[in-house]
């Protein structure tokens, strides 16, 4: 479905090139303080024009148009939209016949009957990313003190330790460019796509959130991870690395009488439950579907395999615009508990 949630709910809405996006949020504090500049920072941090994003430019400017009254919420269901603009429907036209290798419209023509909207990718556009970064803004007044961060630390397959230059300067930065800089320059040449890995941190999460099982703070944290398009991986703490590990190795000892660990191994979350230990998780990006290099693939209409390029305006590398999404729903999954 399009929800998720219980003690804060969050419902989305529209497509990529329909009239508008937004979403629902219910179990919104009343009397919180929140106007549109509250969301700018965070959506400016999603938004396109950088070197390996789309070229599509929107406004991005989120219309709040109920839950707030005077500045504060009320309580009621918060609902925030987004304006659709700058459209270029007869891109897509042809995917209909030829659904692109590694995207959705196979499957959501074959689901919805051929009624789904095609255009921009419709519901499963990452444009509907815009409206998770709007709900983790009023997550992240939520749950304050806890503190979260989100950072790329692979692209393409080369790790963060290899770029050698400061944080905050891997892309566009002056002077000579870094490897990441090289890579979408490449990329962009060859007419292709890179995925990455980003890192998420939550500082001064207290002992006690999720619960065993089904409710796991990991599987909560897993569900929204999985809603992001273009996400193949989860792991926590070590992840995979623990598999090839011993127990005395993994096993993380605890160091003082408030339940820190030596080394965070589990990545801040023991039995589905935070152990008040950073809360650790990095996700795996894949490579955009939609690439403007030759590919070969079946064609539904005349029943044969055919060259196949794809139009429009797309993304070399999604993962450049992903750290806030991941700590949107991050913020969101911790609200929830």
């Amino acid at each position: 479905m399009n929800s998720y949630g219980t003690k804060f709910r969050l419902s989305i809405f529209g497509e990529s090139h329909g009239p508008l996006i937004g979403v629902v949020l219910d179990g919104v504090p009343a009397g919180m303080p929140l106007s549109r500049e509250d969301f700018l920072a965070d959506l400016d941090r999603r938004r396109s024009g950088a070197k390996g994003s789309t070229p599509r430019k929107e406004s991005d400017l989120p219309e709040i148009v109920s839950g707030v009254c005077d500045g504060h919420t009320t309580g009621a269901p918060l609902t925030i939209v987004f304006r659709n603009s700058n459209t270029r429907s007869g891109d897509y036209s042809d995917f209909r016949a030829t659904p692109r290798p590694g995207h959705a419209d196979f499957v959501a023509e074959r689901k919805y009957r051929a009624f789904n909207d095609l255009r921009g990718g419709g519901h499963f556009s990452g444009r509907l990313t815009l409206t998770l970064v709007a709900a983790g803004v009023v997550a992240k007044k939520m749950i304050g003190p806890i503190e979260i961060r989100a950072r790329i630390t692979e692209l393409g397959g080369i790790p963060r330790e290899r770029l050698n230059c400061e944080p905050g300067k891997e892309l566009g930065a002056e002077g000579a460019p870094t490897l990441w800089d090289e890579l979408i320059d490449r990329t962009l040449r060859e007419l292709d796509s890179v995925g990455g890995v980003i890192e998420c941190t939550c500082d001064k999460v207290p002992v006690g959130l999720g619960e065993p099982f089904f409710d796991s703070l990991e599987s909560q944290l897993a569900h929204l991870a999985f809603s992001i398009p273009a996400v193949r991986g989860i792991e926590f703490g070590d992840g995979f690395a623990a598999a090839r590990m011993k127990g005395s190795e993994h096993n993380d000892c605890f160091v003082n009488g408030e339940g820190k660990t030596a080394t965070n191994g589990a990545g801040g979350i023991n039995g589905g439950i935070s152990n008040g230990n950073p809360v650790v998780f990095r996700i795996a990006v894949k490579p955009t579907s939609s690439i403007a290099k030759k590919q070969y693939t079946f064609n539904f209409a005349t029943g044969r395999m055919e060259e196949f390029v794809v139009k429009g305006r797309h993304d070399a590398c999604i993962a450049l615009r992903c750290p806030v999404v991941v700590e949107a729903i991050a913020a969101i999954a911790l609200a929830n508990n």
